[in-house]
């Protein structure tokens, strides 16, 4: 019998493991990737400080303390199922089956797709493909290409393109129809943009932003925004041009742009052809879940968390015995909260298994206040009010108590 077993050796599942190692107890992490770090291996992006971050090197540090700590990481495992007996969970994996005290599932997040004609062709990937082959596996993705989906992801990792050496010729919205919704929109999209717009390497859009406070104000600079786009990184961001059409014959060639109005709707007149050798698709990110699904944990809709999550409580504890979630699991945030978020869970475990240390409860307390500390100070967030979604989870973990009662 393994005391914890975590699935997913991502910044959540590490940092977890490393609490609940020290406290003594026996740690299995498993991971279906062939290296341990998760999203953190791809991420390479300079702080508003002018500091590097350097997911890499976070994951050795990680990866590091967890070996010294005896953890057990096995990577290149798949957990095909979970299961809940009277005193332990079992875990079916690829490699053999578990029986563990504490089941903690940290499977992170997946890339929404947006369909658009010519998405399958070679060549065609999604943002967060190219950010792993460039700075994971020191693959050029391609000489020229362009990026569809405008949004915080798709420009924090065209811009790590960039800094390998890559070319992106532009940023489009995609084509609207029934999936891409807001993501086709240009006043939608300018409104998520604004709450980055400080961090602008721009003065003129920094300054810009600051006059955007106001419905109206949007409106109108979505009516006027330049046709050949706002340069950003020397590169133009178009809110008013959108790819209906990715264009080749075996691989891709290039894609069909036409200008579209306010509403997204494609002005059929205006169609342009414009060369590239790859397409980055960016959908943004929704909590990856399926796990946590077969588990039997309630879940709840929560838009400002990325999508249905499992319910939990500040602890990391879902209303299911010895069930724990950490991570984009529970919602889309950064790295860095994902790492305080498992050591919270890392001392929840720790203080349910063990029951006599009353140090560990403090420690506890003062984990889940670096995890708000940390969410307070991030400079972005991938989707608005996530203190409100965290507050609507959280309230939805008591009430699904009361209803048990």
């Amino acid at each position: 019998m393994i005391d914890v077993i975590i699935v997913g050796a991502g910044p959540a599942g590490l940092s977890a493991a490393n609490v609940c190692a020290k406290n003594g107890l026996k740690v299995k992490v498993v991971d279906e990737f062939m290296k341990a770090g998760g999203r953190l291996l791809g991420q390479l992006h300079e702080e508003p400080d002018g500091t590097w971050w350097n997911g890499i090197e976070e994951a050795k540090k990680l990866s590091e303390d967890a070996q010294e700590l005896n953890v057990a990481v096995e990577c290149g495992v798949s957990v095909h199922n979970i299961k809940q007996e009277k005193s332990y969970w079992k875990v079916y994996t690829t490699k053999g089956d578990f029986k563990t005290r504490a089941l903690l599932l940290a499977t992170g997040a997946a890339e929404t797709s947006l369909p658009i004609p010519g998405w399958t062709l070679p060549g065609v990937m999604s943002i967060g493909a190219a950010q792993v082959m460039t700075n994971v596996h020191r693959v050029r993705v391609g000489e020229r290409g362009v990026v569809i989906g405008i949004n915080i992801l798709s420009a924090a990792i065209t811009r790590e393109l960039q800094l390998a050496g890559i070319e992106v010729s532009s940023m489009y919205l995609p084509g609207k129809n029934i999936v891409t919704e807001d993501a086709a929109k240009p006043l939608s999209t300018m409104k998520s943009m604004l709450k980055v717009a400080s961090l602008a390497p721009s003065k003129l859009i920094r300054l810009g932003s600051y006059f955007m406070k106001y419905e109206s104000l949007q409106s109108l600079a979505v009516r006027f925004y330049p046709k050949n786009g706002m340069k950003v990184w020397g590169m133009p961001v178009h809110l008013r041009k959108a790819v209906l059409e990715i264009v080749g014959d075996k691989k891709v060639e290039g894609v069909k742009v036409a200008q579209v109005d306010v509403n997204g709707e494609p002005i059929l007149s205006t169609e342009k052809f414009v060369p590239a050798d790859f397409v980055c698709i960016a959908g943004g990110l929704y909590p990856l879940v399926e796990l946590a699904a077969i588990s039997g944990c309630p879940f709840q809709y929560i838009a400002e968390l990325g999508g249905h999550v499992p319910v939990h409580n500040e602890n990391m504890k879902t209303p299911i015995d010895g069930l724990y979630v950490a991570g984009n699991i529970t919602g889309i945030e950064s790295a860095k909260v994902a790492m305080k978020q498992g050591a919270v869970a890392g001392y929840s475990i720790s203080m349910d298994l063990l029951k006599t240390d009353v140090n560990i409860e403090d420690q506890l307390q003062q984990a889940i206040n670096h995890v708000k500390q940390t969410r307070n100070q991030a400079t972005i967030q991938f989707h608005p009010d996530i203190h409100s979604g965290r507050e609507k989870i959280h309230a939805s973990f008591k009430n699904t108590l009361r209803t048990d009662i």
